[in-house]
């Protein structure tokens, strides 16, 4: 598979080889069960459908929990579709198996984390777009430090063009970060280690990828 499905524990540090302090993020990697495998000949395309985290069967929609009969698991909270899978698992993936992280990385590989970013309601253009506010009494300001200002012309566009950055709802989005280091992997208790921050509170569930 090209990844794995998780959930995020939360921040610590760790001191590197060289002594520097390196702030890392605690991650609870599966184990996840394959719930479909898709290939050319019926679906188009190879990929492999992973599940993750228990679900009461009485809050699960009744197409799901036959599909996760069929799997032969029980009903879980998570289901992520992995494309386009690496050759070398071609073949091993099977209906019900279980994948855990130290089958999917190294210590040492680099890869992606996937979750949805904390919300933080509605928030104006300095917390937003980090905006300075507005020091001196200019851009048709007055009074009001941390409002936008001026946003457009009057009889030429005679609109507010789209994108423009406005006070709105922050947060809540799908957000990736890329190329954080497997610092550790603790195959017990199915625990990775991971350099830097991952999108998400604690207990969100992250999506890594290679």
């Amino acid at each position: 598979m090209s990844g794995i499905i998780g959930k995020k524990v939360g921040m610590t540090s760790i001191f590197s080889a060289d002594g520097r302090n390196v702030a890392c993020t605690l991650i609870e990697a599966g184990p996840c069960v394959v719930t479909q495998v898709k290939n050319v000949e019926t679906d188009g395309y190879n990929a492999v459908q992973l599940a993750f985290g228990e679900r009461k069967e009485k809050n699960t929609p009744k197409p799901l929990i036959g599909h996760f009969k069929k799997a032969g698991t029980t009903p879980k909270q998570k289901v992520v579709e992995f494309r386009d899978f690496r050759v070398e698992f071609e073949g091993q993936v099977e209906l019900g198996k279980s994948v855990i992280a130290d089958e999917v990385f190294v210590e040492g590989d680099f890869v992606d984390a996937i979750g949805t970013s904390k919300g933080k309601g509605f928030q104006g253009v300095v917390k937003r777009h980090g905006f300075a506010g507005v020091g001196g009494q200019t851009h048709g300001q007055h009074n009001r430090q941390r409002h936008p200002g001026s946003i457009g012309a009057c009889s030429w566009p005679s609109r507010v063009f789209k994108g423009m950055r406005m006070a709105g709802r922050t947060g809540g989005d799908r957000v990736k970060v890329v190329n954080l280091k497997v610092l550790k992997i603790y195959p017990e208790k199915n625990l990775l280690l991971v350099s830097g921050s991952v999108p998400g509170p604690k207990n969100s569930f992250v999506i890594l990828e290679k």
